[in-house]
This record gives C-alpha cells, sequence and structure tokens, in this order.
C-alpha cells in the first residue's frame, strides 16, 4: 500500500476514536446545562439526544474505515463503554436526583442501579459477537426521560427504576444496531421513533401525552423482541 494511503487511512481511523470522544464533551454539557441557575431540562435532553447520535454513527464509522487495523493502540470498545456509561446511565441518574424524579426515603435506589448498571457493562458477555446486549442494556435516558414527562409518584418511579436495574442480571438477549438482522424495517422504524421523541422534547414545557403515550411502543416492542427471543430459545411457553 502506498506510503500516503496508509497515512489517512491512519487519520481517518484515529478521526473515529475523536469521535466517539465527543460524546464525552457533550455528557459534560448536558450536566452543565441543568447545574446553572436556570436548569434546562429541554437542552439536557437535547445534549443527551445528540449524544445518541455520535453512539449510534460512531461504530458504522470504525467497521467502514477499519479502525482496529488503522488505530489498534486505542481500544475503542472500551472507549465506546466509557462514554455510554455517563451519558446513557450516570449522567441521567443524577438529572433524576437533581429533579427528583425519586426523592426522600427512595432516593436509594440510586446506589443499586448505578452498582448494578457498571457490573452490566463490566460482564463478558454484556455484548455478544452475534450482535446483542445481554440483559437490560443500561438505556436509562430514556426511563428518565419518561419518568420525566409521566410525573408518577416517587415510589412508582423508585419501583421502576429498581425493575430495571434487576433486569441487568436477567440473561435475555436484546437487539443491538450491529445485529445482522436489524435489517430495514427495524431502521425505518427507529427513526420514526427518534423523530417523535425530537418532536416532544421540542415541547416539552407542554408535551402532547398522548403521542408521549403512543412513543411507548417502540421501547415495548424492543424489550418484548428480547424476551420473545428468550423464551423461543429456552423453548419455555
Amino acid at each position: 500500500m502506498p506510503q500516503l494511503k496508509r497515512v489517512f487511512y491512519t487519520i481517518r481511523a484515529w478521526f473515529v476514536h475523536f469521535y466517539t470522544s465527543l460524546g464525552i464533551i457533550v455528557g459534560l454539557l448536558a450536566i452543565i446545562s441543568i447545574t446553572g441557575q436556570t436548569p434546562d431540562p429541554k437542552l439536557f435532553f437535547a445534549f443527551l439526544g445528540l449524544a445518541i447520535l455520535i453512539d449510534a454513527t460512531d461504530g458504522t464509522m470504525a467497521r467502514a474505515w477499519n479502525v482496529t487495523t488503522y488505530a489498534s493502540q486505542l481500544d475503542g470498545r472500551k472507549l465506546d463503554d466509557i462514554t455510554d456509561f455517563l451519558n446513557y446511565t450516570f449522567i441521567p441518574i443524577f438529572f433524576a436526583y437533581k429533579f427528583e424524579i425519586v426523592s426522600g426515603w427512595s432516593t436509594i435506589v440510586l446506589a443499586p442501579v448505578l452498582i448494578l448498571s457498571v457490573y452490566g457493562f463490566c460482564q463478558n458477555i454484556a455484548k455478544t459477537s452475534d450482535g446483542f446486549f445481554t440483559g437490560f442494556p443500561n438505556y436509562w435516558n430514556y426511563i428518565i426521560y419518561y419518568l420525566f414527562l409521566f410525573h408518577w409518584p416517587k415510589e412508582i418511579n423508585a419501583l421502576v427504576l429498581i425493575l430495571f436495574a434487576v433486569g441487568i442480571l436477567v440473561p435475555v438477549k436484546y437487539y443491538n444496531y450491529s445485529n445482522r438482522f436489524a435489517g430495514t424495517i427495524v431502521l425505518i422504524f427507529s427513526f420514526v421513533y427518534t423523530l417523535v421523541l425530537v418532536f416532544i422534547t421540542i415541547t416539552l414545557e407542554q408535551p402532547d401525552m398522548t403521542l408521549v403515550s403512543l412513543s411507548l411502543i417502540f421501547p415495548v416492542l424492543y424489550l418484548g423482541s428480547g424476551v420473545f427471543l428468550y423464551f423461543r430459545k429456552t423453548g419455555h411457553k
């Protein structure tokens, strides 16, 4: 391979690592948006949405630009996991405390959520080679988003959080977008879901709760598909 071409491929591969690391900066901006004199939950969720966009696209770039060959000195998967833990778990849980999604005695559930979540990220089977997550994949940004919108009692919120935290330990397999079966229909459905969430976030001060409720169809189908695959594999009825 000509030397100039290899240099170009190397620079391009390292750019992917840099692109992934931008998620950490976006996470910091999310924290700043709710810790100033005028906390802005709309801006907070907008930054988390940007973090999701980065996370959803960096893997495709990494595979297309052969990062493991041309920038192998840095472990891209570890970088991705650290960034994801901050943006999908730690920062949303901080938001839950800041905006009193749980408060008083119910605040104690945040401790097992964080501990079980970091255990989930550190499992050897957290991401399988065939494109699945094992156990609830720490989508606390989505959980907190809906709890913030629905304004349920603190005790109900605490119960929801602890149930999903326990779900991290349950060996149900959930799709991720590197899965070869996540085809065009799934991508289209995900795109529509994203547009709905963008609209809800724009109108966060006075959201259409009917639309919010309807938007739950996608996460319910996502979680349901994991349970279906589990029972189909084990032969339970």
